[in-house]
């Protein structure tokens, strides 16, 4: 029995065989199962139709970013055909022009399928098909031209298939996220604590391991140490990134390059390199990048990293912000917002908050396409759009979370350096500094004399009759907390060319990569005739 299902209008609606029903003002469209209906304005087709109706499950869409990478390489597939003889020009300027109308984002809302569709992302796929066939074919009729409609199989998706194209997008907009969202946004958490290592470089305090107290230490070399860890961070994100650069165009179903002239896998990555600015690639082997994303499962990995290196950071401030009166009160958080709904007052570490919920979805994410991307079987991986979700995902939050952490939380951190300083001198742990001066077990009575007592060690000192001198030397915090690194070479903060406000994807302006290595005119182009098409 065929159920009744509710439409976008939210009337219920029992479907036709081989067709699916729409509100009023409809076309007809078909596929190879059949035909049906669909509303008269909308640019998909039967497929798409097809995929929304069996695929109602999250309410979840593709990010832009990654229908701009389908567009891109629709794009360059056309330039490519025509470039190689196989695509009249008009068809090849219809499609580039529609492709280009779909980057710019001119036809969001009729990119509707759910993130969880059919495997390996053939909806997907055929939904950008359609929506530039249907665009193109606008384009050649008002141009004048006659002839047959653009087909979204026969022109849009020649010598393509799902199975190496959307692979291939999730490549080109991960390179993309990473390169104008998430490396902007950790070069400004790394100069932000940069500047605040510079600020509090002189600030004493206690150092604490096993959450107890250790020797003195520089504030300004705790910041510099978070700091230095985001720039390596960064640093194996841009390798790891290097990876996403390979495309396997041109291999299309299974790796073979069946149905595909020779040279267009190689020609549509130089056009892809040129317009980005991304050293895209021809993949060594079409039948490895068909049947393995690993590279994506590589780059998630480093994600994984990167978030454990910001909780960390956001774990560690909180502890040192603990209070006002009974925590450890050495920093304070800018009051972006009050705390609490009972307690007058109250100012809670919001951000390190927000930061740390970021990191454990990332982790989330990550987990996720790990486990997708060990789940392929022989010449195809096909939980391809799960992975594209949570990668993309993972990319836009971690850089959202990473830029306001920056700009709320640490802008305007306040020291407090009384309660640094109070700190360092009480600590028990100062008697390491006493090893060399009266020996260890003269140290420990120090130390055992001054808890049972409630004094401090240079107190502790004088009753137990240590001379003054060596005393006040050997417990002299400004001395003892100079740190061996002081030798080490100076930390440089590694700066981004692009602006914060980084255009994306298919923009107007140039795109440019601040990712280090990933500029196109780091690695040669592949040229028409070169790789395994």
């Amino acid at each position: 029995m065929v159920k009744a299902h509710t439409d976008e209008t939210g009337n219920e609606r029992t479907p036709r065989k081989g067709a699916l029903s729409v509100p009023p003002n409809t076309r007809t469209v078909h596929d190879s199962l059949g035909t049906l209906q669909v509303p008269a304005d909308a640019y998909y087709g039967a497929q798409t139709a097809r995929a929304m109706y069996n695929f109602p499950i999250s309410g979840l869409h593709f990010p832009h970013q990654f229908i701009q990478a389908q567009a891109l390489i629709k794009w360059a597939a056309a330039k490519a055909h025509r470039e190689l003889g196989v695509m009249q020009g008009l068809v090849s300027d219809a499609i580039c022009q529609a492709a280009d109308e779909v980057i710019a984002g001119r036809f969001s809302n009729w990119f509707p399928i759910d993130i969880y569709q059919a495997g390996a992302g053939t909806s997907q796929n055929m939904n950008v098909n359609e929506v530039i066939a249907t665009r193109a074919t606008e384009i050649l009729h008002n141009s004048g031209a006659t002839g047959d409609d653009i087909h979204p199989n026969d022109h849009v998706n020649q010598s393509q298939s799902t199975n190496d194209t959307f692979h291939a997008a999730i490549n080109i907009a991960g390179v993309d996220a990473l390169a104008t969202q998430l490396d902007p946004s950790l070069a400004e958490l790394e100069k932000a604590l940069a500047r605040l290592a510079t600020e509090t470089e002189n600030v004493i305090k206690s150092g604490r391991t096993h959450l107890q107290d250790a020797v003195p230490m520089r504030l300004g070399d705790e910041f510099l140490g978070y700091a230095e860890n985001i720039r390596r961070q960064r640093r194996w994100l841009e390798q790891a990134a290097s990876q996403l650069l390979f495309l396997g165009l041109g291999g299309n179903a299974v790796g073979t390059g069946i149905n595909t002239p020779p040279g267009f896998g190689g020609l549509a990555i130089h056009f892809l390199a040129q317009r980005t600015g991304y050293a895209f690639t021809l993949a060594p082997n079409a039948f490895t990048f068909n049947q393995n994303p690993d590279e994506v499962v590589y780059v998630s990995g480093v994600l994984r990293s990167v978030a454990g290196a910001l909780g960390r950071i956001a774990n560690d401030l909180r502890l040192l912000s603990s209070g006002p009166r009974t925590g450890l009160g050495e920093l304070e958080f800018p009051a972006v917002q009050p705390g609490s709904s009972i307690m007058p007052g109250k100012v809670n570490p919001v951000l390190a908050e927000m930061l740390n919920m970021v990191v454990f979805q990332v982790n989330g994410c990550c987990q996720t396409v790990s486990d997708a991307g060990g789940a392929g079987q022989l010449e195809l991986n096909v939980m391809m759009p799960v992975m594209t979700s949570n990668f993309l995902h993972a990319i836009h939050i971690l850089a959202n979370a990473t830029r306001q952490f920056s700009r709320l939380a640490l802008q305007d951190l306040h020291i407090n350096v009384t309660a640094c300083r109070q700190h360092a001198e009480t600590s028990l742990s100062l008697a390491t500094a006493l090893n060399t001066a009266i020996g260890y077990e003269s140290a420990a009575k120090v130390v055992k004399h001054a808890l049972e007592n409630h004094l401090s060690l240079l107190d502790a000192c004088r009753q137990l009759g240590v001379e003054e001198a060596t005393a006040v030397r050997a417990l002299d915090v400004d001395h003892l907390a100079r740190p061996v690194s002081q030798h080490w070479p100076p930390f440089e903060s590694k700066q981004t060319s692009v602006p914060m406000s980084g255009s994306g994807t298919g923009a107007q302006e140039p795109l440019g990569s601040p990712i280090v290595g990933l500029a196109a005119s780091t690695r040669p182009k592949q040229t028409a005739t070169e790789g395994n098409d």
